[in-house]
């Protein structure tokens, strides 16, 4: 990363590394404190505390649940501090094989050139159907 990577670049390098699965590419921009929360009512909700507990609670849990998981942004919003992710998730159960698709939006706020919060928001009821038996 330059002096001149603007925001918006950071985020969507993250989103490169994750279409490429590369989890040290993704948790590279994160600061060591990074507040990352997961909206309610999602199969991972809560606010996770560091890079490590992101890892651990969102990203292995998705890889252990789903197959062909997938975060296809098409569109980032240059906020300066905030930027905003909007695209699509979409994923089958392992455990039901129902498929999903939910729209999203990824509201990432950075200070220094580092992930600082990061808040999701979806609609968990798709994601919450593709779940029940």
């Amino acid at each position: 990363m330059t002096d001149t990577t603007t925001n918006a670049e950071i985020i969507a390098q993250h989103y490169a590394a994750n279409d490429r699965g590369d989890l040290d590419g993704m948790l590279a921009p994160f600061a060591d404190d990074v507040r990352w929360t997961e909206a309610a009512g999602f199969p991972y909700a809560g606010t996770y505390i560091g890079p490590d507990a992101v890892a651990a609670n969102v990203f292995a849990r998705i890889q252990e649940d789903w197959d062909d998981y997938t975060v296809a942004i098409d569109e980032i919003v240059d906020g300066g501090d905030v930027v905003v992710g909007i695209g699509t998730y979409s994923g089958t159960n392992r455990r039901t094989g129902r498929f999903f698709a939910a729209r999203v939006a990824h509201v990432w706020r950075l200070a220094d050139g580092k992930v600082v919060a990061f808040e999701q928001f979806t609609d968990t009821e798709l994601v919450n159907r593709a779940l029940r038996d």
